[in-house]
């Protein structure tokens, strides 16, 4: 009989209403909800809009997730949830949802931390995490380079985003285009018809000048900027915009510079591991660039399938298993919802 953890996870930061259910390493049941499509006419995450949305969805989905898994709430060992950073109104709902759930049926509770569930997703495709490792998290809130030494217990952040992050980024720059939020996948699909180096946008905080206090941050926002200026010069003199040019080019320039920082900051730790997450950790040339660069320094890339890149219960219910199973202690039953939940907080602690 194993002796492995079945935890239940719970998702709710943003737009997606997530449960995962896991057993040590093993992913047994992954339920989603979305409300994309609600927000879509928003141009953009409407946070109210969201809150209503984990209302509606949260008990079907894990009704869903517990049915996939072939379990009952009696059989789960403990229950995660995601505390925080994010949306503090969807945040909310999920901890409300998980303190019922611990409550009703007894059960430990670990309130943790969005962006370690990032990390910690990996394990599901790719089993044990080597320590230490460097994790490049980026999506729509999110771009940061993390040291993990110990997930169990922190993780140590080397830099983040100093404005837009990546995913943003992506959004609006589609959005410019003429293209369907959420911008990654649509940027992605037009780039591959698209020419890379067509057009030579910026990289943030890639400058000598930059290396000692931004070493490791990253900035989008003038990126942003530069392909708006592009897109209205070329609207003002009234020649058509190559949309897969422009979307292949400024493509390029976000994952030159999420790569080089990366692999710099593998080098810099004396890491050979490189972890991606994140929702824009889905992108096709951010994964072959990785893989290009790292290969030359001997560096090993794990990315998980792209289902697992963005939100999901299963990276919340992967690292309540790896906290269990390290013999971390459960949080309080009051435990609150932080929408700062700092990096080097991987659980709300007892």
């Amino acid at each position: 009989m194993t002796t492995e953890p079945l935890v239940l996870g719970i998702e709710t930061s943003c737009d997606e209403t997530g449960v995962g259910i896991v057993r040590g390493h093993t992913l047994l049941g992954d339920a989603l909800a979305s409300s994309v499509d609600q927000h879509a006419r928003f141009g953009g995450v409407v946070p109210e809009v969201a809150s209503r949305a984990h209302l509606e969805a949260m008990v079907p989905t894990i009704r869903r997730a517990l049915s996939d898994a072939g379990v009952t709430l009696a059989d789960i060992d403990a229950i995660a949830v995601t505390a925080g950073p994010g949306l503090a109104g969807a945040l909310l709902v999920g901890v409300a949802a998980a303190k019922g759930l611990a409550l009703a049926a007894e059960k430990p509770i670990y309130g943790v931390n969005h962006l370690a569930a990032h990390v910690a997703v990996d394990t599901l495709e790719h089993g044990p995490l080597p320590e230490p490792a460097i994790a490049l998290l980026v999506s729509g809130g999110h771009s940061s380079l993390l040291l993990v030494e110990d997930l169990a217990h922190g993780v140590t952040p080397l830099g983040s985003t100093i404005d837009d992050a990546a995913g943003e980024a992506f959004d609006k720059v589609a959005r410019l285009l003429g293209l369907p939020f959420p911008g990654g996948p649509y940027i992605d699909r037009a780039a591959r018809e698209g020419d890379k180096v067509s057009i030579a946008f910026p990289r943030g905080l890639t400058m000598p000048r930059d290396m000692v206090e931004h070493r490791f941050d990253f900035s989008f926002s003038g990126l942003k900027t530069a392909v708006a200026r592009w897109v209205e010069a070329r609207e003002r003199s009234g020649e058509p915009v190559p949309v897969n040019d422009v979307a292949a080019s400024f493509q390029e320039a976000v994952c030159d510079v999420l790569t080089r920082k990366a692999i710099d900051a593998c080098l810099a730790n004396g890491v050979s591991t490189l972890v991606i997450g994140g929702g824009v950790a889905a992108n096709s040339r951010l994964r072959l660039l990785a893989e290009e660069r790292a290969v030359k320094h001997g560096i090993t890339v794990r990315v998980p399938r792209p289902k697992l890149c963005t939100d999901n219960g299963a990276m919340v219910a992967a690292l309540g298993s790896h906290l269990v199973a390290a013999g971390v202690a459960p949080s309080k039953l009051d435990l609150p919802a932080d929408s700062a939940m700092p990096i080097t907080l991987v659980t709300v602690p007892a």
